[in-house]
C-alpha cells in the first residue's frame, strides 16, 4: 500500500476544534482532538524509502501526492544531534525507538529535566501521558508514542523543578490527554518559561498531565489557519510530526 502508515479508513476533511487562547498576557494556539473522530497518528520517515519526513510541509505535500489533505500537524519529542527520536518512538505499532530511562546532566537538554514521559496512543484508541517510569511500569503496548521531557504536569501539580520567575523564555509546544479520546495539543505565540506554560495546562487546559514536547523549533500547523509557534527561520528538521489527515 502507498500509504500504509496511515489508518486504513481516513476522516473526510473537516474544520478542526482550534483556535488561539490568551492566558496571562500571553497568546497560544490550541486544538483539541476527539480520538473517537479524527485519527491522531505519528510520522518520521516516508514508508516507502528512509528519508525522514523533516519538516510538516514536506509530510502535507507527501500526503497530497496520496490523496490525503493535512488537517493538523506538529512536531513530535525530544531528538538527538543526528536528528532521531532521542526515546521511545512507536510508529503504527512498531517501536522504532526503545524507552530511554538514562538521563543525563540536565544542562544537556530538556530530556534530563527530570522526570520526563511519554504520551502514547493505544490499539483501543485511548491516549495518556505519563511519566517514563509509569509507562515503564503499566507494561502497556501503545500504537503511537513519543517521549519527550520534562513532564509540566504530574497528577495535576507542576513539575518541581520550575521555577515561577524563570527567565529561561522560549517558544514552547506541549500535550495532554484531558480524557482517554480527548487530546489538547498547544504551542505558545510567544516566548514563555516552563512554569507559565505548565500553568497553561493546568489552569486553563484542564489537564492533570502534561507532557513538553519541544520548544524554539515548535510549531503547529491547522488546515486552513497555517502555521503558530517558532518563527520559521529557527526551525529545525523534526524527527516525528504528529498528523491529521483526511481525504482531499
Amino acid at each position: 500500500m502507498l500509504f500504509a502508515s496511515l489508518p486504513a479508513c481516513a476522516p473526510q476533511a473537516q474544520a478542526l476544534d482550534s483556535g488561539e487562547l490568551a492566558f496571562e498576557g500571553q497568546n497560544y494556539r490550541v486544538v483539541h482532538l476527539n480520538l473517537k473522530r479524527e485519527q491522531l497518528s505519528l510520522h518520521w520517515r516516508e514508508p516507502q524509502g528512509s528519508a525522514p519526513f523533516s519538516s510538516i510541509e514536506s509530510l502535507r505535500q507527501w500526503g497530497e501526492a496520496h490523496g490525503q489533505r493535512l488537517l493538523f500537524a506538529t512536531n513530535a519529542g525530544i531528538y538527538d544531534h543526528k536528528f532521531a527520536p532521542l526515546g521511545l518512538y512507536v510508529e503504527n505499532g512498531k517501536t522504532v525507538v526503545p524507552l530511554n530511562l538514562v538521563h543525563g546532566n540536565p544542562a544537556s537538554g530538556n530530556f534530563s529535566l527530570l522526570p520526563n514521559g511519554v504520551f502514547a496512543i493505544y490499539p483501543d484508541g485511548h491516549a495518556a501521558v505519563r511519566t517514563s517510569a509509569a509507562f515503564k511500569a503499566e507494561g502497556k503496548t501503545a500504537q503511537w508514542a513519543t517521549q519527550s521531557g520534562p513532564m509540566l504536569l504530574i497528577d495535576g501539580k507542576l513539575n518541581e523543578q520550575f521555577i515561577d520567575d524563570s527567565s529561561s523564555l522560549k517558544w514552547r509546544s506541549g500535550v495532554c490527554a484531558r480524557t482517554p479520546t480527548e487530546v489538547v495539543f498547544a504551542v505558545s505565540e510567544a516566548p514563555v518559561n516552563f512554569h507559565t506554560f505548565g500553568r497553561l495546562f493546568r489552569d486553563r487546559l484542564g489537564c492533570r498531565d502534561a507532557l513538553y514536547l519541544d520548544g524554539s523549533i515548535s510549531q503547529l500547523y491547522v488546515d486552513g489557519k497555517g502555521y503558530a509557534g517558532a518563527p520559521a527561520f529557527m526551525v529545525k528538521p523534526y524527527a516525528g510530526i504528529f498528523a491529521v489527515f483526511g481525504k482531499r
